[in-house]
């Protein structure tokens, strides 16, 4: 699972994949990378074709300045997909992946086999206060400041102190960890505040589907969430999950913002069974309903 890359429309882009037969796209939050899934990856490409991308302004990626909104996001991974000569895809995506996953499987149905959200943006208001304030005016100095050399020399310092007395951090300290460490650089750190103002304000999550959720019941959809989620509360998942129907919610229980690291094995069993056991949707824009019901 090295990392490729590959230009659409100018911009560099990586990503990883691995295996063989029906599709999986990953798409990871806020801050991550393709490195995000490399837990599920393994055992996931027995079975399917996975393919893990870094977003634009993420990862490995390019970092120019542009558009970081969800459609842009979700037009780019179209452009992926159909590079790579896949037609269609199961769609993965957690927290902001979430949103990209909706946004894609909203734009390009056709290209969407189901819809799976792990501890999904866009599904309400509510966030992290920290994310909150992060919209603020003047935020990137603070990010810089916070993510400053001997800051994260300090951190590293009490890690190892802590390993070597036998305390091995979980899983999900590892992938805090990457994600605040690559805000050390200058484009990144750029790149992931425009992120942030296009999908939250001061007031929480600015970008909202819900008024779109009923159209993907004629889409496989599977809702996995940890109920100790401190990122996105849980009651997303309930919300989202009453007004899709024909959803599948599932609760980690003890799990936090990243099921797929934190109980990978649950995650890889539940996400196969998901697609071997589902139909997948044959959707074209012109057979929706986009008038009417709950899309007024």
């Amino acid at each position: 699972m090295d990392l490729q890359e590959l230009t659409i429309h100018g911009r560099r882009m990586t990503y990883r994949t691995a295996g063989s037969g029906p599709v999986i796209l990953l798409i990871h939050g806020m801050a991550g990378s393709a490195t995000t899934w490399k837990q599920v990856m393994p055992a996931l490409s027995r079975d399917f074709t996975v393919i893990a991308p870094d977003l634009l302004g993420h990862g490995r990626s390019d970092k120019a300045p542009g558009d970081y909104s969800l459609g842009a996001f979700a037009s780019t991974l179209r452009d992926l997909l159909v590079v790579l000569g896949h037609e269609h895809a199961s769609v993965v995506g957690q927290s902001l992946g979430g949103g990209v996953a909706m946004q894609l499987a909203y734009q390009y149905p056709e290209r969407c086999d189901r819809l799976v959200l792990v501890g999904s943006g866009g599904l309400g208001r509510d966030v992290n206060p920290v994310l909150r304030l992060l919209t603020l005016p003047g935020s990137e100095l603070v990010l810089r400041l916070a993510c400053a050399a001997p800051i994260r020399g300090s951190i590293e310092r009490l890690a190892d102190l802590a390993s070597r007395a036998g305390r091995h951090p979980a899983p999900v300290v590892g992938e805090l960890w990457r994600s605040y460490a690559s805000l050390a650089d200058d484009a990144t750190r750029k790149a992931f505040v425009r992120t942030l103002r296009a999908v939250i304000d001061t007031r929480g999550q600015a970008v909202s589907a819900a008024n779109r959720l009923h159209l993907a019941a004629e889409m496989p959809t599977l809702i996995i969430w940890g109920d100790s989620d401190p990122i996105i509360p849980v009651d997303h998942a309930h919300e989202a999950h009453a007004a899709i129907p024909g959803s599948q919610l599932e609760i980690f229980e003890g799990v936090g913002h990243y099921p797929h690291c934190e109980a990978p094995e649950r995650f890889v069993e539940l996400l196969s069974e998901f697609i071997e056991s589902t139909v997948p949707a044959r959707i074209t824009v012109s057979s929706r309903h986009v008038l009417g019901g709950a899309g007024r």
